[in-house]
């Protein structure tokens, strides 16, 4: 009873650092959905060190700015494969959910892959105990995965 305790006093004071990544190939539109959630108070921390500019992704003063921001950031630490073929990712948007901001990129003009490979280093910088889950959905079938940095690569065969 003491250690069970113990460990949820200690899970009160030590937070976990955990982004989720949902690739989804559509077969109908022959495009690779992506979405991520991301603590958006890591986000914030993070944006403003990498951009050295206040971030406030609830309430933003310039929207646009912050889309830019949000675009380059993720493009630099998330990139996908599909059969050996580096994905041109198109950013869509943001949205806030609870304590969460899912940010959302597409590309077009990609046939079903036999094959997807993930570089996922979002939030590495930021926290040494950041945890990355991905998962993939190729043709109805989902794949998972757990990166734990500095782990940042995964590959998906379908």
């Amino acid at each position: 009873m003491l250690q069970l305790m113990m460990i949820s006093l200690f899970s009160l004071f030590h937070p976990f650092f955990v982004s989720v990544t949902e690739i989804t190939h559509n077969a109908k539109t022959q495009s690779v959905e992506v979405s991520c959630r991301i603590f958006y108070d890591d986000l914030e921390r993070t944006i403003e060190k990498q951009y050295k500019t206040p971030v406030d992704i609830v309430h933003p003063k310039d929207k646009a700015k912050l889309n830019d921001m949000l675009n380059d950031y993720i493009k630099k630490h998330l990139a996908i494969k599909a059969d050996n073929k580096v994905i041109a990712l198109t950013y869509l948007g943001y949205e806030i959910q609870e304590d969460g901001a899912w940010v959302y990129f597409e590309a077009k003009g990609i046939i079903k892959p036999k094959k997807v490979d993930v570089h996922d280093d979002l939030l590495y910088t930021e926290h040494p105990q950041q945890i990355n889950m991905l998962h993939v959905t190729v043709g109805g079938e989902r794949k998972s995965d757990k990166l734990d940095n500095p782990d940042s690569d995964a590959g998906f065969i379908f």
